[in-house]
């Protein structure tokens, strides 16, 4: 009876509805779907930033490189890393993250919504760079892998890895370099995953929250596509620094493998321009990827709703 009381809706004391809590691996799902999509970016933004030599030094030309000595196959080299690393670092970020707003929701009711009103701006960025700075440490290794095989075919034959495929690049990484080989790079790694956390999810929260009220945009696809859109421009410009020291970190075969090492090394050859290095061809990757993945996860939350019932509560 008493339960009955406390839902029952009146003027004075209406429904307060909760917020809806998502399976877990809805982000790490959505990444991959995204990330199979938006490969073949990744893989020239990772050539670009491990250029040596006469490679080609823009996009297009790495492109068209890779096209030239190994086909359009070529042009999905690492993928099974790339997957493993949506499957672990995504899954873990966007989980946590997703799990600390239900729990952070305002007391407060919004009275334009008559929803409970969501996470200020500077918590959405906390939690998000917690979630992406835990979702960096367990994703670690299947990101050096993928750093690794996506840079592989650009080596000199006789310093290449050929990894076969993912678990087969950790199997050998772990025998060949010791456990503490998939822990390589991990702090440049997670601080990049707090930064792309913060900056990818929190943004594409607030974007899409001022469209809806702002703009008066629905809640739909054209709003979907904007936020992930704005949300991907802020990404690629704040974690492109960071990025760059991370892929080098990871690709490194030989000299200085710390952090202190390569900045020194990068900031000699190049001054201030290394820090945004790639930044279109990241921004081309990231903007796609980050389309893609909200896309697919807001697609995955539309059936979530569906199959439970609960479909106007968007």
């Amino acid at each position: 009876m008493a339960l009955r009381d406390e839902n029952k809706a009146t003027a004075s004391s209406p429904i307060r509805p909760r917020p809806i809590r998502y399976p877990f691996w809805f982000g790490g799902s959505a990444s991959s779907m995204a990330a199979c999509v938006t490969h073949p970016l990744d893989l020239v933004k990772v050539r670009l930033q491990t250029r040596t030599g006469a490679m080609p030094s823009t996009m297009s030309g790495t492109f068209l490189h890779i096209l030239k000595h190994a086909g359009p196959r070529g042009l999905y080299s690492g993928l099974s890393a790339s997957l493993l690393r949506q499957l672990t670092y995504s899954t873990t970020r966007f989980g946590i993250y997703e799990e600390l707003k239900a729990r952070f929701v305002s007391k407060k009711t919004d009275l334009a919504t008559g929803k409970p009103k969501p996470p200020s701006f500077p918590l959405l960025i906390a939690m998000a760079s917690a979630s992406g700075f835990v979702g960096g440490i367990a994703g670690n290794a299947a990101d050096v892998l993928n750093v690794r095989m996506q840079h592989d075919a650009a080596l000199p034959a006789s310093r290449r890895r050929n990894y076969a495929h993912a678990l087969d690049g950790l199997a050998r990484m772990v025998r060949e370099e010791g456990a503490g080989s998939v822990f390589r790079g991990v702090w440049p790694n997670s601080a990049r995953a707090a930064a792309m956390t913060a900056s990818q999810l929190a943004s594409y929260d607030i974007f899409k929250r001022t469209l809806l009220r702002a703009a008066g945009m629905h809640d739909g696809l054209a709003t979907h596509f904007t936020a992930s859109f704005l949300a991907g421009v802020v990404a690629a410009t704040v974690t492109s620094p960071i990025d760059v020291i991370k892929t080098r970190v990871m690709s490194a075969t030989g000299g200085n493998h710390g952090v202190l090492g390569v900045l020194r090394e990068v900031y000699a050859k190049e001054g201030m321009r290394w820090m945004f290095k790639g930044w279109v061809p990241s921004f081309l990757r990231l903007g796609p990827q980050t389309i893609c993945t909200f896309l697919f996860l807001e697609s995955h939350r539309k059936i979530y709703r569906k199959i439970n019932g609960i479909e106007n509560l968007v």
